[in-house]
């Protein structure tokens, strides 16, 4: 899926997903791997997405193998509402005479994998000659797929009169019906772009006879594509091999066709796009005795047929000891092994058993008489394998021994180069001549060329294993150091060996090339494949690609493995699901935990509420008692008095509480007078005095900031200031939002442009705590820097913090100077004359500015006696101190702004200190919006105001800015 521009709009991750089982029932066995997969895969978002590719192997020895498609299918179509994947697009697959499937980790992590940095996806498992399914999913978006059969009429025999003709690949490609995957348009369209074809091919066993023209014919056709497969097999010969093939071709996938399953032929599939595959393949075959070069080919020439001039290509006549590369190779061995430094005279010894072996050697032979030579010095395992089969390498291309590379194979190996021989099994020996003959057609031996014997070794090839597994991560970390792009991690990895291998090979260990592939590729989800009869592909593969020759051709190997890694080529997500589970359960847990602070929170907003509600008169109709001049009358609260009780001649004081809140305010006052008894009890006043003393000398300590002087600046163009209040709830309405992340909150405020801001740290009915000072004053200038690195404007400045509580004894305003708070606001209502006037001075002495809050006229007269300087704002309020709810009209504050103690105090002050308003500002509507209201307070000679509820109801961090930019008129 792509958009106008060509690049992808589907973001999908590629995925590949294993489901393994061995239950003796074909169909459920089917059934259980098939949903073992599914439910390793990423959740599908839309119900039109269907699997890619499905790849199932299944062991010989069940019965009924035409089930084994449309089971699976069925599964995935019935799985749906689980699930979410309506079908399978395309299948391949076949039986089996061993199967290699996985098991997801996910959730299944052990301690010992928890404490392991990396943790495995998946754990591999082998089943030779028992019965078995593997299932593995794939969802490759923005890759193209096309399933194909060919039967062996269907390949045409490539020789050299075919590819001489006009067009003919696109011959080719039409004889086996791959003419509409990959034209030559398509490339041209896509010039420059890495998009070359894989094909993944599975043959039956009596395909083999026309798979080498199969095999030139796609590599003349897609020059530039890789092969990988396997030959299908079956556990013992009284069984016939089973492929499979399958694609829904775009329609619905509910009817699988009756020729799914072929029991002759080839299938395949082929693929494009978004998809990067790496090969390498495993010979399992240790070099004995020394290199050769080789100085007669076969007879062939003028007079001898086809066949026979066929033949001599293939036929090594004479061999002669390379004597120099036969010493830098043992050398290489030995430096590689790290043996022991040998005495001076066994090395003479050595030396000269060498130049006696080399003598005999230099003559000329046929490779048979050396076979039996080299045999005499093997051990009787190594023997007894020469005579049952005859292994020659040769060294092809001029990349295989080029400069730098080292000559020892499993040292190449581990460095990434690739291997140095290609070894293959000899078809035939002259029993006259010795001359040894390779099956037709497979090489073309040429006179000069290096060989070298070999034999089948279990050591060597878990050596060789281990190798190439190093050179891939060698290679792989060597490309990122060198300046390239990082590769996107393993999707998936299948795992092709022979049925020579396996338990049999590696001393009776069942699993040990998926294992080694686990331990290479810890993070890969899926691991899966099948032993075959032979794997098909370019010996180099994709690690040492430049070998050059016939490294880099499609060929059949025998007694091989082959390792296939898929990743994607672009930065598409990359989905684990062991990280998929774990994410889920963290998801479900802070759900929980969410869920259970909500209900806790909700409790405390209606404990605080009901204390609000209570701190009022019981009595219904019945006001708080005020003062002639209309204040509210508000006691400090009363010590617990006690009455004596006697019972017999015990008499004891039982203490009772006489003394009841009258107003909101009066009840506050003595929680909040509690409140800091309880604090005074932790941390004395002189101990708490002493620490702010000690931090105001220190210069290294924080020190207020100019609260005010930001304000000010904030509305020198006659702008009406906002200054945002960060609080959690209010004492009657309750929360304010449904989560209260101050940090983020005011990050997001100081990048809307707060040029200060409030914070309530009260705990009594406003939900806040100290602690609350010091976060925000830390994620201000935090956010300041942030901002000021993006933009590049070294003056940004973090917003000053105003600290709101109920104020009402200096040990407070001490604990508030160590928070970090720039200034505080003081709530005139709460305090006489001499409070007022004793808080102020404190205050100064600790460097902090003091806003003073007032809800009357009496109050404004309170504040025009302090001396000039000892507040630095004045705060009209909305709210009402009785019941500490607001005037919902805004009045209040208007009525404020217009009164005459308010022009007195004015007169005084003048400009130096600015009129604020806060209650229910940003909310209150005047004229159909709360912007009129805002418009009202301007003009009535407010200099900003204090916004906390319509913050609140502003929550998203545009509307935020933009509502704050709206009511800065």
């Amino acid at each position: 899926m792509a958009s106008a521009d060509g690049a992808s709009t589907d973001d999908r991750p590629q995925a590949f997903a294993t489901g393994y089982s061995t239950n003796p029932s074909l169909a459920t066995a089917v059934e259980e791997a098939t949903n073992a997969a599914l439910a390793s895969l990423p959740p599908a978002t839309n119900l039109q997405y269907e699997i890619d590719l499905a790849l199932v192997v299944a062991s010989s020895l069940y019965e009924e193998p035409s089930k084994i498609v449309p089971t699976l299918v069925q599964v995935v179509e019935s799985s749906s509402g689980l699930y979410g994947f309506s079908g399978v697009k395309n299948l391949v697959g076949g039986t089996a005479g061993g199967v290699i499937g996985s098991r997801s980790l996910a959730g299944n992590a052990s301690p010992e994998a928890e404490a392991d940095e990396e943790a495995r996806e998946c754990k591999p498992i082998e089943a030779e000659a028992t019965p078995a399914v593997s299932v593995t999913l794939a969802l490759l978006p923005d890759v193209e797929l096309q399933t194909f059969h060919l039967n062996k009429n269907d390949v045409p025999e490539f020789d050299g009169e075919f590819t001489r003709s006009s067009n003919a690949a696109k011959g080719w490609k039409q004889m086996v019906g791959l003419d509409e995957f990959g034209t030559e348009d398509e490339a041209e369209e896509k010039e420059g772009e890495e998009d070359d074809p894989v094909f993944m091919v599975i043959p039956s066993p009596a395909f083999q006879n026309n798979l080498d023209d199969f095999l030139r014919g796609l590599q003349f056709a897609f020059p530039k594509g890789q092969t990988f497969g396997g030959i299908a097999s079956t556990v013992s010969s009284l069984s016939r091999a089973r492929i499979f093939a399958y694609s829904a071709k775009g329609g619905s996938s509910s009817n699988v066709p009756d020729n799914s399953v072929y029991g002759d032929g080839c299938v395949g599939v082929a693929m494009k796009g978004d998809l990067r595959v790496d090969t390498m393949i495993a010979q399992g075959a240790k070099p004995v005795g020394g290199v050769y070069r080789v100085v007669a080919a076969g007879r062939g020439g003028p007079g001898a047929t086809a066949d026979e001039d066929e033949a001599s290509r293939s036929t090594i006549g004479a061999i002669v000891l390379d004597e120099a590369a036969t010493v830098e190779e043992e050398e290489a061995e030995e430096f590689g092994e790290e043996e022991e430094e040998l005495p001076e005279d066994e090395k003479e010894a050595k030396r000269a058993q060498l130049l006696a072996d080399y003598a005999k050697a230099r003559i000329p032979k046929p490779p048979l008489a050396e076979a039996n030579f080299v045999m005499k010095a093997l051990s009787d395992d190594d023997q007894a394998f020469m005579r049952r089969a005859l292994l020659i390498g040769l060294e092809e291309g001029s990349g295989a021994m080029g400069i730098g590379r080292s000559p020892n194979e499993l040292a190449r190996l581990s460095k990434g180069e690739g291997h140095r021989f290609t070894v293959r099994q000899v078809a035939s020996a002259g029993m006259k001549d010795g001359s040894v003959t390779f099956p037709l057609g497979s090489v073309n031996v040429s006179v000069g060329a290096r060989c070298r014997f070999f034999v089948r070794d279990g050591d060597f090839a878990k050596k060789e294993v281990d190798a190439l597994w190093t050179g891939y991560k060698k290679k792989e970390l060597e490309g990122t150091l060198m300046g390239g792009a990082a590769k996107n991690p393993p999707t998936g990895c299948l795992v092709l060996p022979t049925l020579d291998r396996g338990a049999k090979l590696f001393g009776g260990k069942a699993g040990y090339e998926s294992g080694t592939v686990s331990d290479f590729l810890p993070g890969v989800p899926s691991i899966s494949g099948f032993f075959a009869n032979g794997v098909l592909g370019a010996l180099a593969g994709t690690v040492a690609a430049t070998a050059g020759g016939s490294m880099n051709d499609n060929m059949l190997h025998g007694s091989s493995s082959q390792y296939v890694v898929f990743r994607s080529k672009t930065k598409r997500p990359f989905y684990s699901p062991q990280k998929a589970k774990a994410a889920a359960a963290d998801a479900a847990a802070q759900k929980a935990e969410e869920e259970s602070a909500e209900r806790q929170l909700a409790a405390e907003e209606e404990k605080r509420t009901l204390k609000a509600t209570n701190f009022a008169s019981d009595e219904a109709g019945v006001a708080a008692p005020r003062s002639e001049d209309g204040e509210l009358v508000v006691r400090r609260r009363e010590i617990h008095s006690g009455r004596a009780m006697s019972v017999s001649t015990v008499e004891w004081s039982v203490a009772e509480k006489t003394a009841k809140p009258t107003s909101a305010l009066e009840g506050y006052m003595w929680e909040k007078e509690t409140e800091v008894d309880r604090q005074r009890e932790r941390i004395s006043l002189a101990l708490l005095l002493s620490q702010t003393k000690m931090a105001m000398a220190d210069p290294k300590k924080p020190k207020p900031r100019d609260w005010i002087g930001q304000v000010k600046r904030a509305g020198a163009d006659g702008n009406f200031v906002i200054i945002p209040e960060c609080k959690r709830m209010e004492p009657v309405s309750g929360s304010l939002r449904k989560r209260y992340d101050l940090d983020k909150l005011v990050k997001q405020l100081t990048t809307a442009g707060a040029p200060a801001i409030s914070v309530n740290a009260d705990g009594v009915l406003f939900g806040g705590s100290m602690d609350d000072i010091t976060k925000a004053r830390e994620a201000s200038t935090a956010a300041a820097v942030s901002a000021s690195l993006d933009s590049g404007d070294e003056g940004a400045v973090a917003p000053p913090v105003l600290a709101s509580d109920l104020l009402l004894y200096p040990y407070q305003l001490y604990k508030l100077r160590l928070a970090g708070a720039d200034a505080v606001s003081l709530v005139v209502g709460a305090l006489e004359s001499k409070d007022l006037l004793y808080l102020t001075k404190i205050a100064a002495t600790t460097q902090l500015q003091v806003v003073a809050s007032v809800t009357s006229e009496v109050q404004i007269e309170m504040l025009s006696k302090l001396g000039a300087g000892s507040i630095v704002a004045l705060i009209v309020s909305n709210r009402d101190l009785e019941t500490f709810d607001f005037d919902e009209s805004g009045e209040q504050a208007l009525g404020l702004l217009k009164s005459d103690a308010l022009k007195a105090f004015q007169e005084k002050n003048g400009d130096d200190v600015p009129i604020l308003v806060e209650g229910r500002v940003g909310i209150v509507e005047s004229e159909g919006d709360n912007v009129s209201y805002i418009q009202a307070l301007k003009d009535n000679g407010a200099f900003g105001a204090i916004v906390g509820g319509g913050v609140a109801e502003a929550s998203e961090e545009k509307v935020l800015a933009e509502s704050m930019a709206a009511w800065s008129l």
